[in-house]
């Protein structure tokens, strides 16, 4: 069994996280944790790109339709359709909009427990109701009720796969495997070495 170190997710800075010249501090918020880049490009996606990205999962545009259909009815609003699916097909026009709107980087990240680690510091989907202190709670104030006012994406800087399976899945469709490196980084003797051994000279 692979070790937990090895774990790798898919970080993808988002057109409005390069416009608002975010890029570094967001670097810095996954490498302060000690997690390791191993993959990186910067790129405009295109919209085929981005239609196959939110599709590597195909249940995704049903789930994200009935999360749609819910949060209407939550808010005592009547659903544009009752159909799931044709809510997912809008979710996902919007988002190609906006992932194609501008160059954005897209990122592997490696280390222990890297997919829920960084989902915790990236935020909730929702810039308005992410925590203080994580990357969408302190640098965007959008929120569902303005992107639905708009008709657009939510702008929350950041894509981050949500779970091991489907960051294996997103790795493969935005890198080839040559893109990825393996290299040793010194902090990892702290953050894995078992008996630290070697510190003292």
């Amino acid at each position: 069994m692979a070790h937990p170190k090895t774990e790798r997710t898919l970080v993808v800075i988002k057109p409005d996280g390069l416009q608002r010249t975010l890029a570094g501090e967001i670097i810095r918020r996954y490498e302060r944790l000690g997690l390791k880049l191993v993959g990186m490009k910067f790129l405009v996606p295109t919209a085929s790109h981005i239609e196959k990205h939110y599709n590597l999962d195909p249940n995704w545009k049903r789930i994200v339709g009935e999360k749609s259909i819910e949060a209407y009815q939550k808010k005592g609003l009547k659903p544009p359709s009752m159909d799931p699916i044709v809510l997912g097909d809008k979710v996902i026009d919007a988002l190609q909009k906006y992932m194609t709107s501008g160059p954005v980087i897209a990122m592997v990240w490696q280390g222990a427990h890297a997919v829920k680690i960084v989902r915790k510091v990236t935020g909730g989907t929702e810039p308005l109701t992410s925590d203080v202190g994580t990357i969408r709670g302190d640098f965007v104030h959008d929120s569902y009720q303005m992107a639905d006012t708009d008709g657009r994406a939510v702008r929350n800087l950041i894509h981050a796969s949500g779970s091991v399976e489907e960051a294996e899945n997103e790795i493969k469709h935005w890198f080839k495997k040559d893109e990825l490196v393996s290299y040793r980084l010194v902090q990892e003797q702290i953050l894995y070495d078992v008996n630290l051994d070697g510190l003292l000279e």
